[in-house]
């Protein structure tokens, strides 16, 4: 059977100008402007894609998945190799893309669908449906400089679909618009499985992807890093960046501490700055010497994702044993904006401290289940009567 897309040995790059020389007169007068770098973007690409399936793209920004699609449209030649695409395409990539602002929306129809390939006749024919689709008649006729992103949104995609395409390219652009129309246009695409059009879908949304997606491409550095089941593609993908963010967390921990090192050596180890003073404050009676996050396995960790169990490691040292048995270890949940989401303490839920002269005091959470977002943490340790021995605000944070 012939492929509806067949890539091969694609290999793409981009000069990257230090100072781009504008006018004649700068290219003659300035000519160290016109230096620039050569960065390949794309790197022996090679992907098949046969009639009637949806291919999904991901990757991090510039790993070069728009770069992909805007090859397949043929708005960019690849430096080496080639793409062959059986039937008529349609693409959605930039917002507004081939949209003339003083137009109206109608006319803009016209003009788009008229770019796709589509006679008079044939635009007459579909004008009402992609009008009704895009949910826009009580503006269709204003300039389209007056649109929102999410109405400049709605008509593009609509006037893509009612091409009749048989190859669709779409490059993250349902993201701009609202949950309704997102589902609408979700069930648009389902039909169009359905009818054996051919999708390449490039999109940050990994759940629409795994559940739509017939097959899945990892584009990492320019190159196919992986391919395959979406499910399995896509949970690689997700340690991937994990693990990246993990690591980058721990250069960010170990580059402060230095920091931190450093000001004491300066300040004679004496007196702590005004912001120091601010996050924690307490006798000192009992001192909070350092403080963990790990993960079920006891492994130091940064990133938890929802549900997943979390150990604080708390290690302390007493410096007065008066009163210790009176000595209550709590914590606090913080979202970023400041909103407190959970907090408790040992004297609340009952557990009985046997302190000693140093030690170390676990506190273990099951499941997280925390929105999306970042959080801090507030450690402390107190008498019951609420005398703050060593009280540590926004201790350290939990990208979640």
């Amino acid at each position: 059977m012939i492929p509806a897309i067949k890539i091969e040995n694609v290999w793409k790059k981009y000069k990257i100008y230090q100072d781009k020389p504008i006018t004649l007169k700068e290219k003659f007068l300035y000519r160290s402007k016109g230096v620039f770098q050569e960065k390949w973007v794309l790197q022996d690409v090679s992907i098949t894609i046969p009639k009637g399936k949806m291919v999904g793209l991901i990757g991090r920004n510039g790993s070069g998945k728009s770069t992909l699609l805007k090859i397949l449209t043929k708005i960019l030649m690849p430096d080496k190799g080639y793409v062959e695409i059986n039937g008529r395409v349609s693409s959605l990539l930039e917002l507004g893309a081939g949209f003339h602002m003083d137009f109206t929306g109608r006319e803009n129809i016209y003009m788009n669908a008229s770019i796709f390939g589509l006679s008079r006749k044939e635009i007459d024919k579909k004008l009402e449906e992609i009008i009704e689709f895009s949910e826009l008649s009580n503006y269709i006729d204003n300039p389209v400089r007056t649109y929102s992103s999410g109405m400049y949104m709605r008509l593009a995609f609509s006037i893509a679909i009612h091409v009749d395409p048989d190859v669709l390219l779409i490059d993250e652009i349902l993201a701009v618009g609202d949950s309704a129309f997102q589902k609408k246009c979700i069930s648009k695409i389902e039909e169009f499985k359905r009818l054996g059009k051919t999708i390449v879908f490039v999109s940050h949304d990994n759940g629409t992807m795994e559940r739509l997606c017939d097959e899945v491409y990892w584009i990492h550095e320019s190159k196919v890093k992986q391919s395959g089941d979406p499910r399995e593609v896509i949970r690689d993908y997700m340690d991937f960046l994990t693990l990246t963010e993990e690591e980058r967390m721990n250069r960010e921990i170990q580059n402060q501490e230095i920091e931190s090192k450093q000001e004491q050596i300066q300040e004679g180890q004496s007196e702590k700055t005004a912001d120091q003073s601010e996050k924690r404050w307490g006798n000192k009676k009992i001192e909070i010497k350092n403080i963990l996050l790990k993960d079920a396995n006891g492994d130091m960790k940064n990133i938890f994702g929802k549900g997943t169990p979390m150990t604080v490691e708390i290690k302390y040292d007493v410096n007065n044993q008066e009163d210790i048995d009176q000595t209550a270890f709590g914590f606090g949940i913080f979202k970023n904006d400041g909103t407190h989401c959970y907090g408790t303490n040992t004297f609340i839920d009952k557990q009985n401290l046997h302190l000693t002269d140093s030690g170390i005091l676990n506190v273990e959470i099951s499941s997280l289940n925390l929105t999306e977002g970042k959080y801090f943490l507030d450690i402390a340790c107190h008498h019951i009567d609420g005398t703050p021995y060593d009280y540590i605000k926004q201790v350290c944070s939990i990208p979640y």
